[in-house]
């Protein structure tokens, strides 16, 4: 179960890039939120009568409050304000339209503008790939085939959404990116903290065993928002009954599946997911694991998009990472404003033809190499694993057979011939275990972090609160 409190309120408002899709694409029912908000003022009026809140009935647009150069307009306040009642509600904790809301959601716009000035200021500009991946992501949660198809289905809904919903990715981007720079740079983690971390019992995740999941969902009939109590209630049996079989020792989860699926409209997603080690699980997911014996089941885990449920149906003990490697060497020409691609695909074809008529590799790479890190060592990379290189100089790589040389190829450092002298598995188990228990700390200490260089921002700016 996940609670939602009014201290969450800056972080809700302040939207992230793993916010779901659902609630992405509410744009069309924010209008129909904002007229419903209206309607149950009157039948709380006599409840908030000594509150004085800002609803859409009792304001006339204008400046709520100035942040530097900027302002922050009161429709700005509503409009954030009714997204966060419908977050909350949506994770199962609904809150009402109240001062101490106002406050805490004015605050978080007033730190998300401070940040989107600084942003601007360092010129922080997001990757478009990683925007359009991450359009290409909700679109496929919405069932839809294509970034073009979302545009065209929020367009419809209301005229100019899909240009809203891209430039708020653009500026959730760009503060994420601020934010990990700040933080980063006030975490400081010591060998001896990893050696503590890793005397605790928490350290316990982080060893090498593999867990069989198996995780299913009973999606809601509607956004949760819209859901009657009858509806909430069919769902929460469905999970229920389905929480039932799965306890059942041996239990085929198909069929498990199958049979509490009965009359509920939308179909029971998830299933058997297979062996997957706990650090390669979402963060919830894996906390959740970790806790269960073999065989045991999970309460249902309410969320915005359904009732999740997980069983560890097995689990494999295991004390080494075994991980290829390759002792590899490269010749690389670079392409930049000195030579252009044409001439450095040239330069690297010579090379080739020198290296099949006999010409020694290590030779040619201290001599022609563009690569000042691996030009004096005849091109030597000494043992290397296949996350660090970039792609397509990992898949030739990968396809080299050891004691041979590759035809050139091109990355965007420019072009490469790559050589693999020899190939082993090599247990890493250490050094991941170390590298994962300096995340589990960076994740502990990174909200202090945060909360100190956004009151030390606010400190440092002018704000004026109107009204």
């Amino acid at each position: 179960m996940r609670f939602f409190s009014l201290r969450q309120t800056s972080r809700a408002v302040l939207l992230s890039m793993s916010m779901s899709a659902g609630l992405v694409l509410s744009f069309s029912a924010q209008a129909a939120t904002v007229n419903s908000a209206t309607a149950s003022k009157t039948n709380a009026s006599a409840e908030q009568s000594n509150v004085n809140r800002l609803t859409p009935a009792n304001s006339t647009d204008g400046i709520i409050a100035l942040v530097n150069e900027n302002a922050i307009l009161k429709s700005d306040l509503i409009d954030a304000i009714t997204k966060t009642q419908a977050r909350a509600q949506a994770a199962g904790e609904p809150i009402a339209n109240s001062a101490q809301l106002q406050s805490e959601v004015l605050n978080a716009l007033i730190l998300r503008e401070l940040q989107l000035s600084l942003v601007k200021r360092v010129g922080l500009n997001p990757n478009e790939a990683d925007i359009n991946q991450r359009l290409g992501q909700i679109a496929q949660a919405e069932g839809l085939g294509s970034i073009a198809a979302l545009q065209q289905r929020l367009d419809a809904d209301q005229p100019g959404s899909y240009a809203t919903l891209r430039a708020k990715l653009i500026e959730d981007a760009a503060i994420q990116s601020l934010q990990q720079r700040q933080i980063s740079s006030r975490v400081r983690i010591s060998e001896q903290d990893i050696d503590a971390f890793l005397a605790s019992p928490e350290a316990k995740r982080l060893n090498q065993s593999e867990y069989q999941t198996v995780h299913v969902r009973v999606p809601y009939m509607d956004d949760y928002s819209r859901l009657s109590e009858a509806q909430r209630a069919e769902a929460l049996k469905v999970a229920q009954a389905l929480r039932a079989r799965l306890l059942e020792p041996n239990v085929d989860v198909a069929a498990a599946v199958t049979a509490s699926q009965g009359s509920y409209a939308i179909p029971i997603q998830g299933g058997d997911m297979g062996f997957h080690k706990a650090a390669s699980l979402p963060t919830e997911l894996s906390s959740e694991i970790t806790k269960l014996d073999v065989g045991a089941v999970s309460a249902p885990l309410l969320t915005p998009e359904g009732i999740d449920i997980i069983k560890l149906a097995d689990k494999k003990e295991s004390d080494k990472m075994l991980i290829p490697q390759w002792n590899t060497r490269h010749i690389l020409i670079k392409v930049d404003e000195l030579q252009t691609d044409a001439l450095a695909e040239q330069k690297i074809n010579d090379l080739y033809e020198q290296l099949r008529s006999g010409a020694d590799f290590s030779g040619l790479a201290s001599t022609y190499s563009d690569d000042p890190g691996s030009a004096g060592r005849g091109g030597d990379l000494d043992w290397v694993s296949a996350e660090d290189m970039v792609g397509p100089f990992e898949a030739v790589m990968k396809n080299t057979a050891v004691g041979d040389y590759s035809t050139p190829f091109k990355t965007q450092f420019g072009w490469h011939i790559l050589k693999v002298e020899g190939k082993r598995q090599e247990d890493v188990s250490e050094q991941y275990r170390r590298n994962m228990a300096r995340q589990a700390l960076y994740q502990r200490l990174a909200p202090q972090a945060k909360e100190d260089w956004l009151q030390e921002l606010r400190a440092g700016a002018y704000i004026q609160v109107l009204g």
